[in-house]
């Protein structure tokens, strides 16, 4: 039994609660999963996954041997690709903000897929909260702060914040001396799918 991949087969599963949803990421055959399990699972003399028809939800060793599981694989990766000089490959699932993908990734992508050819990019664009776990997504951009400390969170830029308006709009209503004063003119504001309360990361648009 490859001990390397049983582990992979669980801990996709695990992550995903569902041999179905697992199988398509790891692009192999359902029932290949559930073999592998088992086999898995009677050989290490314990259950790590109690299944039913609707669910499938880790036993206490389950939880325990996950845990193991994804340092020893994470080691494992990092070792392999110090030694072998690997270049990165397999697929990777990114969900994106709109405007940044639109200025900032998109436009990157070709320069991109050129360093890293067998990576195969799978993309998604939405503005909401993402379990990355449950979703089968491996990491998000977001403007702003992150505020799910489980999560591991890096800076990658420093995006300037504007404030603008169309000459009609300011001979009309007047030109803003201070931030308080916005609040009494007529704006375009972003507001967040996540927390439906607007956004001061976006930038900010008067509007006669």
């Amino acid at each position: 039994m490859d001990q390397v991949k049983a582990m992979k087969v669980f801990v996709r599963i695990y992550e995903r609660s569902s041999f179905t949803l697992a199988a398509e990421d790891l692009n192999l055959p359902r029932a290949t999963l559930t073999h592998t399990l088992n086999q898995f699972e009677a050989w290490l003399g314990t259950r790590l996954l109690e299944r039913s028809t609707r669910k499938v939800r880790p036993t206490l060793d389950g939880e325990a041997y996950y845990l193991r599981c994804v340092q020893l694989l994470a080691e494992l990766e990092e070792a392999e690709l110090a030694f072998r000089g690997c270049a990165p490959k397999g697929r990777l699932r990114v969900d994106l903000h709109g405007t940044l993908a639109r200025h900032f990734v998109i436009p990157a992508l070709p320069q991109f897929m050129e360093r890293y050819p067998d990576i195969e990019l799978s993309i998604s664009e939405a503005d909401r909260f993402v379990d990355l776990i449950a979703e089968g997504v491996d990491c998000v951009l977001r403007a702003g702060t992150l505020s799910d400390s489980a999560l591991i969170g890096k800076r990658i830029a420093n995006l300037r914040q504007i404030t603008c308006a169309s000459p009609a709009y300011l001979r009309k209503y007047g030109e803003p001396q201070s931030l308080e004063d916005l609040r009494h003119h007529r704006a375009v504001n972003y507001v967040s799918r996540t927390t439906a309360k607007f956004s001061p990361s976006n930038s900010w648009s008067m509007v006669s």
